[in-house]
């Protein structure tokens, strides 16, 4: 099967991106590494094509109504041009996927959920429409998005719009504003611990926004930076992966993202096994460091006392903080801080220690 290929493929290879199959789309892994690129976005900024990931906009009188029935969140709260996190759960709490949602109006949200994802998300909800009187469009092919994350985003945005940035909040976006001569919406969030944008543009007008930004950038230490460099960040500031930390297979609150699951409203898809599961959980992700020598990976072992309590969900060597550490889901008996927990890599028990898995801080 042909990849499917962004509006800024051409780009990705004319700057040597090293490119790869994501989810089905060709997209480029790392340019000139994925430990430098990583560093240039804790220390300046980087720039990362997500027009793969989609957009679905709800619409119409009951849109409030219908997405609080579908989500674990509670978006009676959010306001115009704000973005909750929120997830789609099936009714037995495993998740179809964590999201964004952006409220563009009274009767109007964008959700943007993982590329992967998209068409299954699509189809849920228009599984679970009911009677409810809105209508559900999946606008992802007219959409591009670029990230743009670091400490110095806000001044190399700066330079290409009239728009005072520092009023969009975190969590907040603006619409309609000029961007490099382009419209778009923008918005501060990003999926990598740091400052930063996500910018929305028509497919047409992505290449555009993400020229123009290279070249202002380039004065303050830009990089255009890839997929992996997009996980050691997203990992390091503790923030949960499709697939790893949630999936149809680990829930919300095992994931340890009760935060983000409101059991007090009204019913949600999930709600009922979810509030169980909350009274008696059995397994809950946790981060950890190794003390011995290796690197963690995903789905090895985890042991105590030479009997299994869990796998490791991702693991690496932290580019930040020169340590090897990781995340797991592990037995809730062994989820204390401080516990010693053993990773069996290449059959060999290696010791480890719980700790917290925020474990970047900027």
């Amino acid at each position: 099967m042909e990849l499917k290929k962004t509006p800024l493929y051409d780009e990705h290879v004319k700057l040597g991106g090293k490119v790869v199959d994501y989810a089905g789309w060709a997209l480029p892994v790392q340019y000139e590494g994925i430990m430098k690129e990583h560093k240039a976005v804790r220390t300046a900024a980087g720039i990362f094509d997500v027009t793969h990931m989609g957009e679905i906009i709800v619409k119409g009188k009951d849109a409030l109504e219908y997405l609080q029935y579908i989500f674990t969140n509670d978006l009676s709260k959010l306001t115009k041009n704000r973005i909750i996190y929120t997830f789609l759960c099936y009714p037995d709490g495993g998740v179809v996927d964590d999201l964004l949602v952006y409220k563009i109006d009274e009767d109007e949200y964008m959700l943007v959920p993982n590329a992967a994802n998209t068409d299954k998300d699509f189809k849920w909800m228009i599984d679970n429409k009911k009677n409810f009187n809105i209508i559900i469009e999946n606008v992802s092919d007219q959409i591009g998005e670029v990230a743009l994350q670091g400490p110095l985003s806000e001044k190399i945005l700066n330079e290409l719009t009239e728009e005072d940035l520092s009023e969009i909040k975190p969590f907040s976006f603006k619409k309609d504003i000029i961007i490099a001569d382009v419209k778009a919406l923008v918005s501060r969030t990003g999926y990598t611990g740091e400052d930063g944008f996500e910018i929305y543009t028509s497919s047409e007008d992505i290449k555009k926004v993400w020229n123009s930004i290279l070249e202002v950038g380039e004065k303050y230490g830009i990089a255009p930076t890839g997929l992996g460099c997009r996980d050691t960040l997203r990992f390091e500031a503790g923030l949960p992966l499709y697939g790893h930390e949630i999936s149809e297979n680990i829930s919300p609150l095992e994931g340890d993202l009760k935060f983000f699951v409101k059991l007090n409203k009204e019913d949600f898809i999930g709600k009922e096994v979810l509030e169980k599961q909350d009274k008696n959980l059995s397994r809950k992700v946790v981060g950890f460091e190794l003390k011995g020598r290796g690197v963690p990976r995903e789905n090895y072992e985890i042991h105590k006392n030479g009997n299994k309590i869990g796998h490791v969900t991702t693991g690496y060597f932290s580019p930040t903080l020169k340590k090897n550490i990781g995340m797991a889901l592990i037995d809730i008996a062994e989820t204390e801080i401080g516990n010693e927990i053993d990773i069996i890599i290449r059959n060999k028990p290696v010791k480890a220690e719980i700790i917290n898995k925020r474990f970047y801080k900027r």
